[in-house]
């Protein structure tokens, strides 16, 4: 099994990591195996250079080495593509290369993309989690059955499955509904990590507790709460990011 780990994702500079990782350090369990997961997004066009509301959020592409510089935390990129380029295999071999010597993983916020661009561009040391989000989830019927089989495709190329209906909007999250994919998944593919996001902030852990409480194992990932106004387009509020990690250590062992 892969090493469970309490997620932030919108760092945009090396100083919020050393920052988050000392609240990190002081909160969680002594037995705990957990990591800080410290996630930097990049979109398909924010690699390319193409205009978007998202450049001013995300760090630029030639910085984002230098925010995983620690070796102590679980360095994710986020690679967002959700109009399917055609030259997906290409895009992502390009964004996993800023990601520099300590990236850990690549987390691909895309509906279902192409197996064979992840086996191209991934090296075999990086883990893959794979986004099934809201339309993930439509595109399989809201069929627990069905994402498990479309899941099949990558078996042997994605070491995680994020579970996202909110995909960094900040909606709450549905952990019941959520437990039936869960439940088929872990039960098809017991060795891919579970992760659960959605709506997870300083004020909302709860909404997490009845995953946790059938996978202690689970992974969590906060994005939009982490913010008052709750867009992602605003810059995080590092006292609630701080207030969040030492929440989530009540509902995580």
């Amino acid at each position: 099994m892969h090493i469970p780990y309490v997620g932030i994702t919108d760092f945009t500079k090396f100083e919020q990591v050393e920052h988050m990782l000392r609240v990190f350090k002081a909160h969680i369990h002594p037995t705990s195996t957990r990591k800080l997961h410290v996630g930097v997004m990049m979109s398909y066009k924010t690699l390319h250079g193409l205009e978007t509301k998202w450049s001013k959020a995300f760090p630029p592409k030639e910085t984002v080495a230098s925010i995983f510089a620690s070796g102590e935390t679980y360095n994710c990129l986020h690679y967002a593509d959700y109009d399917k380029d055609p030259d997906f295999d290409r895009s992502l071999d390009q964004a996993v290369s800023y990601g520099g010597f300590n990236l850990n993983a690549v987390q691909l916020d895309m509906v279902w993309p192409e197996p064979d661009g992840i086996a191209y561009a991934v090296p075999g040391h990086i883990e893959v989690i794979l986004q099934v989000g809201k339309n993930a989830i439509e595109q399989a019927d809201n069929s627990p059955d069905t994402v498990v089989t479309m899941l099949g495709n990558y078996e042997g190329l994605i070491d995680r499955v994020l579970l996202d209906k909110s995909m960094g909007r900040g909606l709450g999250m549905d952990a019941i509904g959520l437990l039936p994919f869960a439940r088929a998944i872990r039960k098809r593919f017991p060795t891919l990590g579970l992760v659960a996001a959605g709506g997870l902030g300083p004020d909302t852990m709860h909404l997490v507790e009845p995953l946790v409480r059938e996978f202690p194992d689970l992974s969590i990932d906060a994005q939009g709460r982490l913010r008052p106004s709750g867009n992602a387009l605003d810059p995080i509020d590092w006292e609630m990011a701080g207030s969040y990690l030492c929440k989530a250590f009540n509902f995580l062992e």
